[in-house]
C-alpha cells in the first residue's frame, strides 16, 4: 500500500462523483476530459490555489494542515469517515512512513472480565473482532450466529475472508453485494489508520489476488465506519434473521470493536433468535468453540 498513491487515488475518486451542479459551481458546457470536478474547481471550492492542490493530489503531503484537509473536505463533500480517512493518509505521508517499518503481530484476546460480561449478555449474539475482521471472541449466540462463518475455517476466521472466499456467504447474507461493499469500505479505512500493518497488508493481498469482486472494490476507495445497522441472514438452522446491530469499542484492548445483535421484541426474527439459542444450548460444540481464541495478528 502505497500512502502517496493511496492519497492521489482517494482524492480523484472523490471528485469524479461530484458533478459542478452538485459542487455549487455554474456549468458552460462542453467536453469534459475527466469525470466529476476539474483539479481547478476543487482549489477553487478549497480556497487554496490549483497548483497546491495539484502537488496534494500527487500525494505530496509535506506541511499540509489540518485547515487545508478541513477545506478539501468540505469542497469535496467528504462525509465523517471519509474526512477522517483523508486525514490518516496525510498524517502517514507528513511522517515519512516507510513501507518497510510494518507493524509485527501482537496477540488480541479479552480479558476474564470481558469473557465473563459477554458471556453473561445470553439472551443476544455478540461478536467481537479487530479492525481486519479476525473474530477474537463470540459469546454462545454469537457463536451460533455466525456458524458457517467458523465452518472449515483457518484461523484466525475472518469475515472479509468468509464474504469474498466462501460460496456460502452468498446463500448466509441476504444482501450479499451490499456486504461485499460494506466489508470492503472498512479494510479501507482501517488500512488508512495503519498502512504497514503486516498482517492487513497480506490480507488485502490474499483477496485481491483470489476474488475479482474484491479486487473491483478495492480500487473504489469508499470508507466507512462499522457502527450501527441492521443485517439480514439467512441461518441454516432457524431461517431468516432481520437483526440491528450496534457497536462498541473494547476498551481493555484499543482497536477491538464488540457487536451487539438484537431482533425487534415480538417479530419473527425474535421468536427465531430464540430458537438458535434453544438450539444452541443443546450442542456443546458451539458453546465452546471460541474459548481458545485466536491469536491475532496486527
Amino acid at each position: 500500500m502505497d500512502i502517496q498513491d493511496d492519497i492521489g487515488e482517494f482524492l480523484t475518486s472523490r471528485r469524479a462523483r461530484l458533478t459542478p451542479q452538485q459542487a455549487g459551481l455554474p456549468d458552460f458546457g462542453g467536453r469534459r476530459r475527466v469525470p466529476g470536478l476539474r483539479r481547478e474547481e476543487v482549489a477553487l471550492l478549497a480556497g487554496m490555489s490549483a497548483e497546491y492542490y495539484k502537488r496534494l493530489e500527487r500525494g505530496n503531503a509535506a506541511g499540509v494542515s489540518e485547515a487545508v484537509i478541513d477545506g478539501v473536505s468540505r469542497a469535496l463533500q467528504l462525509d465523517d469517515a471519509e474526512h477522517e480517512h483523508l486525514l490518516a493518509l496525510i498524517k502517514t505521508a507528513s511522517a515519512g512512513a516507510h513501507p518497510q517499518r510494518r507493524t509485527r503481530a501482537r496477540k488480541q484476546q479479552l480479558s476474564p472480565a470481558m469473557r465473563q460480561t459477554i458471556d453473561a449478555m445470553s439472551t443476544v449474539p455478540v461478536f467481537i473482532q479487530n479492525a481486519r475482521l479476525d473474530a477474537i471472541a463470540t459469546n454462545t449466540l454469537g457463536r451460533a450466529l455466525f456458524a458457517p462463518m467458523f465452518e472449515d475455517a483457518r484461523p484466525p476466521v475472518n469475515a472479509a475472508r468468509f464474504v469474498f472466499l466462501d460460496k456460502r456467504s452468498q446463500t448466509f447474507y441476504q444482501d450479499w453485494e451490499s456486504n461485499t461493499r460494506q466489508i470492503v469500505a472498512i479494510l479501507r479505512a482501517e488500512a488508512g489508520r495503519s498502512p504497514y500493518d503486516r498482517a492487513l497488508s497480506d490480507l488485502v493481498g490474499e483477496l485481491s489476488t483470489r476474488s475479482d469482486v474484491f479486487r473491483k472494490l478495492w480500487g473504489s476507495h469508499d470508507v466507512r465506519e462499522h457502527r450501527d445497522g441492521l443485517k439480514s441472514v439467512h441461518h441454516p438452522v432457524v431461517g431468516d434473521l432481520d437483526l440491528s446491530y450496534q457497536s462498541m469499542d473494547v476498551t481493555s484492548d484499543r482497536g477491538l470493536l464488540m457487536l451487539v445483535f438484537s431482533a425487534e421484541p415480538g417479530s419473527a426474527s425474535h421468536e427465531r433468535l430464540q430458537l438458535l439459542s434453544n438450539w444452541a444450548a443443546t450442542h456443546p460444540d458451539t458453546e465452546n468453540a471460541d474459548r481458545s481464541e485466536h491469536a491475532a495478528e496486527r
